[in-house]
């Protein structure tokens, strides 16, 4: 028998190869099919469940900005052309805060299926302005318990923003030390929502009804620290010298 070529050689294995394949889809192509289903349907799934959520997305994005808009509105009567045709305007701020608690309330009221899905961040920024406007109407046990709640959020912008708002809560109620806390903690963590300068500013404001002399020296301190920053320098200024002797 003449020797096979190496080329040969080659186009006999692939042969063979493929028709191992080519009998195993024979013998299988039940379990194949089910699989290649399966498999189409588990794209499908993710891909739609990743439309579902951009889409969730959107909507409470969209829901955000209507919601801010109200919150942010002009209050009393303007004067002609100040504000855009489209800004809104309310005679009175608790008006105002009541359609923003309103607008603010229906997005942090998931219901349904749409509960089994990551809280978006949105609705979450929506629940810290729900205290926000729970502060505003005279509601403080309210505002204190949704902002609690806030504090805990895995965003620490968020958490930070309602740490704070908490502590201001905290102090109008006479809950002084435990603002206090708060105000020393968002000190010692600083975010971008609620810069170091600002939380230290609001801890001296804290403190100066009870301990003036404290609030003094953590006035001139930060009069050293910022002293570069104009802003922060004057606002510390304008506080030591409204501050009684």
């Amino acid at each position: 028998m003449a020797r096979l070529t190496r080329h040969e050689l080659k186009e006999d294995r692939i042969k063979t190869t493929f028709e191992h394949y080519q009998d195993f889809a024979k013998e299988h192509y039940r379990e194949i099919i089910l699989v290649v289903v399966m498999s189409l349907v588990v794209v499908g799934m993710v891909v739609g469940l990743r439309m579902l959520i951009d889409r969730q997305e959107a909507q409470a994005n969209a829901q955000l900005g209507e919601a801010l808009d109200t919150f942010h509105a002009y209050v009393g009567t303007a004067a002609p052309g100040t504000l855009g045709a489209d800004a809104q305007s309310f005679p009175t701020a608790r008006e105002k805060y009541n359609k923003a608690l309103s607008q603010f309330s229906v997005m942090v009221d998931v219901k349904g299926y749409l509960r089994l899905f990551p809280e978006q961040k949105a609705v979450r920024i929506a629940r810290y302005h729900v205290g926000l406007c729970q502060a505003e109407l005279g509601d403080e046990a309210g505002a204190i318990k949704t902002l609690t709640q806030v504090t805990g959020d895995r965003d620490p912008d968020i958490a930070s923003l309602a740490r704070y708002s908490l502590a201001e809560q905290l102090a109008k109620t006479g809950k002084l030390a435990d603002a206090i806390k708060l105000y020393e903690d968002l000190v010692d963590h600083p975010t971008l929502t609620v810069p170091k300068a600002t939380a230290e500013l609001a801890l001296a404001d804290a403190l100066r009804t009870s301990q003036p002399a404290q609030a003094r020296q953590r006035y001139q301190q930060m009069q050293k620290e910022y002293a570069a920053d104009p802003v922060v320098a004057q606002a510390v200024k304008q506080q030591m010298d409204s501050l009684s002797k």
